[in-house]
């Protein structure tokens, strides 16, 4: 086997959950192979380059193996080379703003409205 589908092979590798979702992926113009938009029944082939859009994380990856089937994450591993870019950091900011002291007991009207203003509520 020298080729196979574009969806069939980002499916197998566990890049998308569903085969259904690689297809849906490939319509709506999130995936590329070699630079170019494809539809899902696009070939692939040893040492493509296929960048597809997953969540809204970037991924390249570089076909090393051809497979039809799902296989297991092990043996995913193997048919491609990661080239994507880091995943982007978390902005944590947001978790801290309603954190308070421990045993600081219950909030006061006035702490209540300085939550809601850090949250971005309009405070009453």
């Amino acid at each position: 086997m020298e080729t196979t589908r574009v969806d069939k092979w980002l499916w197998s590798i566990r890049l998308y959950k569903t085969r259904t979702a690689a297809g849906q992926a490939c319509r709506a113009g999130h995936v590329r192979v070699n630079g170019d938009r494809v539809k899902p029944a696009a070939a692939v082939g040893v040492g493509d380059v296929v960048e597809a859009r997953v969540g809204d994380w970037p991924r390249v990856v570089e076909v090393a193996r051809v497979i039809e089937t799902r296989v297991g994450a092990k043996v995913a591993v193997d048919c491609y080379v990661d080239r994507s870019p880091p995943p982007p950091t978390r902005d944590v900011t947001h978790l801290l703003e309603g954190i308070r002291d421990p045993g600081a007991g219950r909030p006061t009207k006035k702490d209540r409205r300085e939550m809601e203003r850090l949250k971005g509520r309009r405070a009453r």
